[in-house]
């Protein structure tokens, strides 16, 4: 293990801090989490007051594609914007094709559903998938997988934490699918759209928080880029500084 392996109480603190910002950034913070929810909560508040499905589906897409509009126009990030716009095409597509606003819902499902069954098989197998999602934030891309096993530990307790929790959330969403009302669904539906989500990201934050740092490998590839050019100037420089002896020598 290298010095850049060995974690040290200062390099804890800044791992906290460096914990805090990418998470922050890899699920969007508090704009990302209300663009989610956005256009989930029109779509019920508009059903529950006239049970007009287009209506609903039309504001709901509308305003899925206002939110990513504006973060054009301010120059931001719109990956998670556009996730959203996509979720709620989706569920329009869904709700409009089977004429019942209950399904509009269904596609969001199904893919939590996937989501945690790929958080827990990508750990058995391994390779936790909060690790291959965070690893590029943090610089470390798969470095923890060979290099840093208390953080790869800590990449599987993340992702078995994200895996059971939306799992427990489908537990409960499925059953409500058949059996409530599309209004009471709905609603049951928005009010777990965020609390789920807040716990997932701060057990990661508990788990990543203590773990050692991650290893900088692309300040690591810059600083071999670095000696290998310092390398390779002094190797012309002993070159040039030979090169006349040799002819004098001859002379």
């Amino acid at each position: 293990m290298t010095s850049l392996d060995k974690p040290t109480e200062d390099a804890q603190q800044d791992s906290r801090a460096v914990t805090e910002a990418a998470l922050f950034e890899a699920f969007g913070g508090v704009r990302g989490m209300v663009e989610t929810v956005v256009p989930g909560l029109l779509f019920v508040t508009i059903f529950t007051i006239n049970k007009d499905l287009h209506a609903a589906a039309i504001a709901a897409i509308a305003t899925s594609v206002l939110l990513v509009v504006v973060r054009l126009v301010m120059k931001d990030t719109v990956k998670h914007a556009f996730s959203g716009v996509f979720g709620v095409a989706f569920g329009v597509v869904f709700a409009m094709m089977t004429g019942n606003a209950k399904d509009f819902y269904l596609p969001g499902m199904l893919y939590t559903l996937g989501l945690a069954l790929a958080y827990i098989i990508t750990t058995l197998a391994g390779v936790p998938l909060i690790g291959l999602m965070l690893g590029p934030v943090f610089k470390e891309n798969l470095s923890w997988r060979t290099r840093n096993p208390g953080r790869k530990k800590a990449y599987a307790k993340a992702s078995w934490a994200w895996g059971l929790i939306l799992l427990a959330k489908c537990a409960v969403l499925f059953p409500l699918y058949w059996w409530a009302d599309t209004t009471q669904f709905g609603w049951v539906l928005i009010a777990l759209k965020i609390p789920p989500f807040l716990l997932a990201v701060w057990l990661t934050w508990v788990f990543l928080a203590k773990a050692p740092p991650p290893i900088d490998v692309f300040a690591e590839m810059e600083a071999e880029e670095k000696a290998e050019k310092e390398r390779k100037a002094a190797l012309a420089q002993e070159r040039g500084d030979t090169a006349p002896t040799s002819h004098r020598r001859e002379a």
